[in-house]
């Protein structure tokens, strides 16, 4: 009988776990939210040197990562794109099949994994070494509040700085693909950025933009909230870096998922 319910006592104790975590990094978007619009009434305004240097850290400092790996993916995309079609003797789709597939997905997709990497992964090491050499207790004794002034400028420099880095992997992987296509379709390069300009719609550029918006709550709630929930010393900060970069994928996948089957449909 023991061997039945201890399974059944580790799913639900998972699960318990896991609905905590959701609650707790909902707590932290409302709390965020709240001290960016009212901090200011109770003493604890955002301040706009934090908010600059995160938009440096999130953004700035992930331009040439992003810009490469959105080429290479464009490059790809072509060559996959170019083969498939030869098949049906429609080569000349290449440029409507790339285009609406980079700005409504892979753009998006591929900026959020990367500053998943980067910046995800770097909330949770920070905070969790925080947490451990108790210096967010110490935040909250001098009368700081820790989400005022860990979260929330963060937060805010997410949502501005994802869509943006959207815009240059869209950029970058389209040029990527017309690089590698533009010969196959006897054109040159500028005939090619054109006649993509023109089979766009504004609405596939919004499409990815909106997931990047979701894409950035998602990475900074789990970073954030992971680095927060640190226990074990150095050993337990280590796992949560590992546990924040696994889970912001992984939610940007399902994510990405989702959008996709509700915008598409």
């Amino acid at each position: 009988m023991e061997l039945l319910l201890q399974p059944l006592e580790r799913l639900g104790r998972r699960t318990v776990q896991a609905v905590g975590a959701v609650g707790y990094a909902a707590m932290l978007l409302v709390e965020s939210v709240q001290l960016t619009l009212f901090g200011w009434r109770r003493g604890q305004p955002v301040r706009l040197r934090m908010i600059a240097e995160q938009m440096r850290q999130v953004g700035v400092d992930a331009i040439p990562i992003v810009c490469l790996l959105s080429l290479t993916i464009g490059v790809m995309l072509g060559i996959q794109f170019i083969a498939a079609l030869r098949e049906f003797g429609a080569e000349a789709q290449v440029v409507v099949a790339a285009g609406k597939s980079i700005t409504r997905e892979f753009g998006a997709l591929i900026t959020g994994i990367v500053v998943a990497g980067r910046t995800g992964s770097a909330y949770a090491a920070r905070l969790g070494s925080m947490v451990v050499s108790q210096e967010v207790d110490a935040l909250a004794v001098i009368g700081i509040e820790p989400v005022r002034y860990l979260v929330a400028p963060a937060l805010i420099a997410m949502l501005v700085m994802m869509p943006t880095l959207t815009v240059l992997a869209d950029v970058s992987a389209l040029i990527g693909a017309g690089l590698y296509s533009a010969a196959p379709l006897q054109m040159s390069l500028d005939a090619y950025l054109i006649q993509t300009l023109e089979v766009l719609e504004p609405r596939d550029l919004w499409e990815g933009l909106s997931k990047s918006v979701v894409f950035a709550v998602l990475i900074t709630l789990i970073g954030t909230s992971t680095g927060f929930s640190v226990t074990g010393g150095a050993e337990g900060v280590g796992r949560a870096t590992t546990r924040a970069v696994v889970l912001s994928i992984s939610a940007l996948v399902v994510a990405d998922m989702l959008f996709s089957f509700f915008l598409n449909r």
